[in-house]
């Protein structure tokens, strides 16, 4: 779908409508650009009683992100930047307009401003997305960042590097996720064969990288604090420790989150941190997902999202931490007074310990099969909720260098520690074999004589 004519822009308003006329009885809210764990976001408010309405941000869907699911909207729209989404929204009288995930935080934020609805305003929405944006505004606040340099020059980049000690550094898009074009550069040949890359490439999002963010290192241990707010009021919906694997060409990988107690002495830190920082981007209402850096000197912002965390899954929340950032957000939009009462200003309790494990491969070629009986006894493993296959017969696999290249994903938690030890090792020990799979090497020479 490309540039939408004043005809189809039309077929939508009447559509749009037409929905309105045919069921005055429910409520009904906006979502944009619900990709990924935005699709658990429907069924939320659906439970409060509110239709939603997609609204997607580009002409086209976003190809590497898991698609938005038009079944579970009452309708749906492309915007376009003529002003014809606000007009057609307008006919619904939406209760509210958020993002469903990262790329729809400027287009929600300018239509619920717009609207005259609950919002996180305009003044600070570039802030919210550009990384470069957010950590000049975070430090000006005074809160603990990297340093940063924004250029499209890979010399300027050395340059700052050596003249200010900043070895090792980290190189990235402007807008990425899921570690997609992140770099960890410990010297000049390292960081300048990071600028092609990067520059050479599209974000997640669909956008050209024109330039790179260019940072210090922070040496700790990286953390989630996962928030959902109304009006400034937020509640804490899990801190979770990050352990990830770096490799071989400078780029870190995801391996496991582990669910942080609240009774830990660096979360009261992580949480204190969170909450000036948020009132310092501005996201007062609605979920966010903060990744922090512990450093020997206290917390310091890695960059948040004010949307839903990408390992959000409703049941393996509910059976860990006894809510889900999905009903809590549907909750603080529908019921904001209900919201305020039970959670605003709280912290979460952990029921049990959990884990999210993202595998790694390193396997290369297309996948021919699934092992689905290994993958029923990962299934029946005491502690499992749920495994998610990010591949099937046909797909194209490769060696894992980002979270969106991992393979498997699974959802761990149980009353005691170590069976969800055990069921990790177990899965870390037979996770190649998940797959069954041609090497590329094979099918350019198969059938050759």
């Amino acid at each position: 779908m490309s540039e939408l004519s004043v005809d189809t822009r039309r077929e939508q308003w009447n559509r749009i409508e037409e929905a309105v006329r045919e069921d005055m009885g429910r409520a009904v809210g906006v979502l944009v650009d619900a990709y990924g764990t935005g699709n658990y976001l429907p069924a939320a408010f659906n439970r409060l009683g509110i239709d939603v309405v997609h609204v997607q941000s580009s002409p086209e869907p976003i190809a590497r992100m898991q698609p938005w699911e038009r079944s579970s909207y009452r309708d749906w729209l492309v915007h376009t930047p003529e002003g014809g989404t606000e007009h057609a929204l307008k006919e619904l009288d939406p209760q509210f307009v958020i993002p469903g995930q990262e790329p729809g935080v400027l287009l929600a934020d300018q239509l619920s401003a717009g609207l005259g609805l609950r919002t996180n305003g305009t003044e600070l929405s570039e802030a919210r997305r550009n990384k470069y944006k957010m950590i000049d505004t975070v430090a000006a606040a005074g809160l603990r960042t990297a340093a940063q340099l924004i250029t499209d020059d890979a010399e300027a980049a050395v340059a700052w590097a050596e003249d200010s000690g900043y070895w090792p550094c980290v190189a990235k898009p402007l807008s990425s996720a899921s570690t997609d074009g992140v770099f960890i550069c410990r010297d000049a040949a390292t960081l300048r064969a990071a600028f092609p890359s990067i520059l050479t490439s599209t974000t997640v999002f669909n956008g050209a990288n024109t330039e790179v963010l260019v940072q210090s290192f922070l040496e700790g241990t990286e953390y989630i604090v996962d928030t959902v707010s109304v009006d400034g009021h937020a509640y804490v919906c899990g801190v979770w420790q990050y352990e990830k694997q770096l490799l071989a060409n400078g780029k870190p990988i995801y391996n496991r989150d582990i669910l942080v107690s609240p009774d830990d002495p660096v979360t009261a830190e992580l949480i204190g941190f969170t909450r000036t920082m948020l009132d310092v981007l501005g996201i007062q209402n609605g979920p966010a997902h903060t990744e922090l850096i512990m450093t020997q000197d206290g917390p310091a912002l890695v960059e948040v999202g004010a949307r839903v965390n990408g390992h959000l899954h409703p049941a393996f929340h509910n059976a860990c931490l006894g809510t889900n950032s999905a009903d809590l957000t549907a909750l603080a939009y529908v019921r904001p007074e209900q919201f305020l009462a039970e959670y605003g200003d709280r912290v979460y309790r952990k029921r049990q310990p959990a884990v999210v494990y993202n595998t790694p491969t390193v396997l290369s070629g297309q996948v021919l099969s699934v092992n689905e009986r290994l993958v029923e006894e990962i299934r029946n493993r005491p502690s499992v909720v749920d495994l998610v296959l990010k591949r099937k017969p046909g797909d194209v696999i490769v060696p894992t260098h980002d979270l969106l290249t991992s393979p498997v994903r699974v959802f761990l938690t149980a009353p005691d520690q170590s069976t969800v030890d055990a069921d990790y090792r177990f899965i870390e020990s037979v996770r190649e074999s998940i797959y069954e799979v041609q090497p590329f090497h094979a099918r350019m020479t198969c059938g050759v004589r």
